[in-house]
């Protein structure tokens, strides 16, 4: 019975640990450069109206010209925040 619930406990703390993974296209120096950032969490699986677009990152950031564009996923039980962030001049 001992052997049940630690393998219960062992099982839930591995599949509610959070876990956040970015993705670089492209990686340049971005010193003195604006940024500009979009996120969307969305519950259970469930999404409307998303919008995670370049343009919207750099319109949210004033952003004219995109230098670098990093995109990523963190997750947790029940949720998902989906990011995107855009640098430039």
């Amino acid at each position: 019975m001992k052997k049940i619930f630690l393998l219960i406990a062992i099982v839930t703390s591995v599949v509610t640990t959070s876990c956040t993974r970015v993705y670089p296209l492209m990686v340049t120096s971005n010193a003195g450069l604006k940024e500009g950032k979009v996120e969307k969490t969305v519950w259970f699986g469930l999404a409307m109206n998303v919008d995670l677009s370049v343009a919207t990152a750099a319109k949210n950031g004033g952003i004219n010209k995109v230098a670098t564009v990093d995109y990523g996923v963190k997750g947790g039980l029940f949720n998902k925040t989906y990011f995107v962030r855009v640098t430039g001049e």
